[in-house]
């Protein structure tokens, strides 16, 4: 299915003359004129786990001052399911203060990103979370990127095997090029998986590995809190008395999109089949390799695999699947999806153990006047035996608290200014999701990160009056189309379109199962709050028993559900 006769994009070329992923890195970072990457390896150093940004906020100021714009990268680090021991947390809020901007970003994929970072510093950090096995590789490019599952493998039997896979699928399709630990660990890594990992035969990816991004995601029902179908490959557990059997494969999902051109979309993936669990590292595999090969790597925009099953057509795809497997997917078996978001507060597990959901606003770990969180949690760090635990809605979990240390965590937290019990945020504080957008973002058109408490402050005054202040709402806010924080999954989302303007989308499904429509574009602040505030005065009078905001404004008629990323825009 591969056109050899296309045009390749510049990244292909970059890709192809870079050695594997090494480029001119070895000579960009040691290069004292300028702040920045040469060129080409820009795109090479996402691999790498790292994007050169600058801050925006100072681009005019240094221009005028015939300053170049001050360049820094931000760093990925991968946590398979997000588990990080406390060791690992203490390290990542050292090398934050030492090196970074003094905060840590827990991502929407349940990763680290450390941002500021001089590109002098950029080895010394690396080597410096390695230390505590920690590591960066494919935390961005055109790779698979981190594994997303459930944060806490302590709540079933279930959960931990799950976990485990998830594990196995992030070091399957970990990239083997030698690059990274010779690049920036001196070829020493105490990362034994970087090191059985090395040489130069890339039998998975090729030497240009795949055409785009790649993202995975596991979940076991009734919770979604992974969001499934934004990726483009999703498992969803099977069990059955408490064992579990297999997944449900679900494939082509993808949140990015370009404004102005309806040839793009937000999709959400398709299930395609079951496959038993000692089979799905396989199944995983093989989908990455027909992206690998029949992926478009002329036209960027177009090149995740939700385009690639749209131009060829599923079921021409799941034929090309059971062919390179070797034997045919089963029919998809039963299974229910009933939230997306995080359980806040204290929890005990089946075995006993506690269990802490902390609310983290905007995913930004950061000391503020009056709640000052980053200290408390490194301080946490130093006697918690449990683990820190990043969920796919960047909130945090410290897991497995020893019960000797619960009273202890309780109030390290109460003495940070920190409240344990999620009801002193409002219900759409708690559900909401945004990006980091500007002012490090080269992509932002718009605010979120910084944005989104203000927003929703306003919007708490609208509930508070309508006594829906407690009710779970979904809102999630992107500075651009591109999805990150998953706008289109938002029963309430808002996508950056200029500086303090934006669209507004409604009608996704509560449990990430159904994604928004356009409702109404280019909004300021009074615009967003005078466009929402009758719908939900019309949602408190008229709801029905359980019926979620989401379901209530198709119900009502404000929106048609789309029902396929190709009728997104219609």
């Amino acid at each position: 299915m591969a056109d050899t006769t296309v045009k390749l994009s510049e990244v292909e070329h970059v890709k192809d003359a870079s050695n594997y992923l090494r480029g001119t890195l070895a000579e960009s970072i040691v290069t004292p004129l300028t702040g920045a990457l040469n060129p080409d390896d820009t795109h090479l150093i996402k691999f790498h786990g790292s994007y050169q940004q600058t801050d925006r906020d100072l681009d005019s100021e240094r221009k005028r001052q015939k300053l170049e714009p001050l360049y820094s990268l931000m760093i990925r680090v991968r946590l398979p399911g997000g588990v990080a021991s406390s060791a690992q947390w203490e390290r990542m809020d050292a090398l934050a203060d030492e090196y970074g901007n003094g905060t840590l970003k827990l991502t929407t994929r349940q990763a680290f990103q450390l941002h500021g970072v001089l590109k002098r510093n950029l080895k010394k950090t690396i080597q410096g979370f390695n230390d505590v096995l920690l590591d960066s590789i494919a935390g961005c490019g055109d790779v698979n990127r981190n594994v997303m599952f459930n944060p806490n493998p302590h709540q079933s039997q279930v959960h931990a095997e799950v976990y485990e896979i998830s594990k196995a699928i992030s070091a399957h399709l970990t990239p083997r090029t030698s690059a990274y630990w010779e690049l920036w660990l001196n070829g020493e890594s105490k990362h034994n998986s970087l090191l059985s990992a090395g040489g130069d035969d890339e039998p998975i990816y090729g030497k240009t590995y795949l055409p785009r991004k790649f993202k995975i995601a596991l979940a076991v029902p009734p919770h979604n809190d992974t969001d499934i179908f934004a990726n483009d490959l999703g498992l969803i557990a099977i069990e059955e008395k408490g064992k579990l059997l297999g997944f449900n494969v679900t494939v082509g999902g993808g949140m990015g999109m370009t404004f102005g051109m309806l040839d793009t979309y937000p999709r959400l993936g398709d299930i395609i089949g079951y496959v038993p669990a000692d089979k799905v590292v396989d199944v995983c595999e093989k989908v990455v390799t027909i992206q690998r090969d029949w992926g478009n790597r002329e036209n960027r925009k177009f090149s995740r695999l939700k385009y690639t099953l749209d131009r060829v057509g599923l079921e021409v795809f799941k034929q090309e699947l059971n062919q390179r497997l070797g034997f045919e997917l089963e029919p998809a078996r039963a299974y229910e999806f009933k939230s997306s978001g995080d359980a806040f507060g204290w929890t005990t597990g089946p075995d006993g153990a506690q269990h802490l959901t902390l609310f983290v606003e905007g995913g930004r770990v950061a000391d503020r006047p009056g709640q000052q969180l980053k200290t408390a949690l490194r301080e946490i760090a130093r006697f918690h035996t449990g683990d820190f635990r990043l969920t796919g809605n960047q909130n945090l979990i410290l897991a497995n608290v020893a019960p000797e240390h619960r009273i202890l965590v309780e109030a390290t937290l109460a003495q940070h200014g920190i409240q344990v019990a999620a009801t002193q945020y409002s219900g759409l504080r708690r559900g909401a999701l945004a990006c980091v957008a500007l002012n490090t973002c080269s992509l932002a058109f718009a605010e979120a990160e910084r944005y989104i408490p203000q927003l929703v402050d306003r919007l708490d005054g609208v509930l508070a009056e309508l006594g829906l202040l407690q009710d779970d709402i979904l809102i999630r806010m992107t500075g651009c189309p591109n999805g990150c924080a998953r706008p289109y999954l938002g029963e309430i989302g808002l996508v950056g379109r200029a500086v303090g303007r934006y669209n507004l989308y409604l009608g996704a499904g509560f449990n990430g199962e159904r994604m928004n429509k356009l409702y109404k574009e280019m909004l300021d602040e009074d615009g967003i709050v005078e466009a929402l505030t009758p719908l939900l005065q019309d949602y408190a009078q008229k709801r029905q028993p359980q019926e979620r905001f989401g379901d209530f404004v198709i119900r009502q008629g404000y929106v048609q559900p789309t029902t396929h990323g190709l009728n997104f825009h219609a």
